[in-house]
């Protein structure tokens, strides 16, 4: 009888069987650049602000004033810790509602000083907790979804690591969606999917491949506007150059929009996300 062969060549099987899962892999990364090492690379002279005005401030969260190649421009981004010490700081990239309300309060000021509006995903999904429960997360997502959708000036959203559900999408109503190679964007985690369709969160691979995450997928489906390409073997292996390939991305979208009135860019927006999920029409 043979020997069972080891969990690492298992493991490698299940990547290649299921590609998708190998991008949930990368996008999951421990070295993979996060929103802070794209703000401090691509926006010179940013100015963090802090705090909702309500209750606190929510550093899963983190928000700027900046300049682009010399432009104003306004910056919230979704930001995960690397160290125990700023993975609790962060708490693991799971915004509360605090941190949405900041969100809010700061692309209002952006629209309000006729700053672009440049916004960054990457979380696992909103923090389920009790306290954030008893302080209104889903109020605090659904008004971040019903007030970006009116701002009058231009948005940009990028996926940069994994889009996580509501928590992601709390941040992503822009004219210009955009993905990163490895990144994915979906409903619901494949580990949560797998425990729910499979009855087994083992079987997350499989519900990786069920879920289309993938920008490929999702560009497919005409759900995002482009995809930003990476270094070979990921954004960790050359964060400059996956910055320099963003930076690309960001000047020729923001060209492209910033030459509509603030009412065709509202009007851009609310069409945009009306034809999602229609595949008939």
């Amino acid at each position: 009888m043979s020997p069972e062969p080891p969990a690492e060549s298992t493991a490698a099987a299940a990547v290649e069987q299921h590609p998708a899962w190998r991008r949930v892999q990368l996008a999951r990364h421990p070295k993979r650049p996060h929103a802070l090492d794209y703000i401090e690379r691509l926006f010179p002279g940013a100015e963090e602000i802090h705090g909702d005005r309500s209750f606190g401030d929510d550093a899963a969260i983190v928000t700027v004033f900046a300049e682009f190649e010399g432009r104003p421009v306004v910056v919230v981004g979704e930001q995960k810790g690397r160290d125990t010490k700023q993975k609790l700081l962060r708490n693991f990239g799971m915004p509360k509602p605090e941190g949405y309300r900041k969100a809010l309060r700061v692309m209002q000021m952006g629209a309000k000083f006729h700053r672009p509006v440049i916004t960054m995903l990457d979380t696992p999904g909103a923090y389920p907790g009790i306290d954030a429960e008893e302080r209104g997360q889903a109020e605090a997502i659904a008004r971040n979804l019903r007030e970006m959708a009116r701002l009058p000036t231009p948005v940009i959203a990028v996926c940069i690591g994994e889009g996580g559900s509501g928590g992601a999408l709390a941040l992503g109503v822009g004219n210009i969606v955009l993905m990163l190679e490895n990144s994915v964007y979906s409903v619901i985690s494949p580990e949560s999917c797998a425990a729910i369709i499979y009855r087994d969160s083992g079987k997350a691979e499989l519900a990786a491949a069920a879920l289309r995450l993938t920008a490929e997928d999702l560009e497919g489906f005409g759900l995002i506007d482009g995809i930003v390409p990476e270094p070979p073997g990921g954004a960790h292996e050359d964060p400059g150059a996956a910055a320099e390939n963003l930076r690309a991305s960001l000047r020729r979208h923001l060209e492209e929009i910033s030459a509509l009135s603030p009412e065709a860019l509202v009007a851009h927006r609310y069409a945009k996300f009306r034809k999602m999920g229609n595949f008939f029409a």
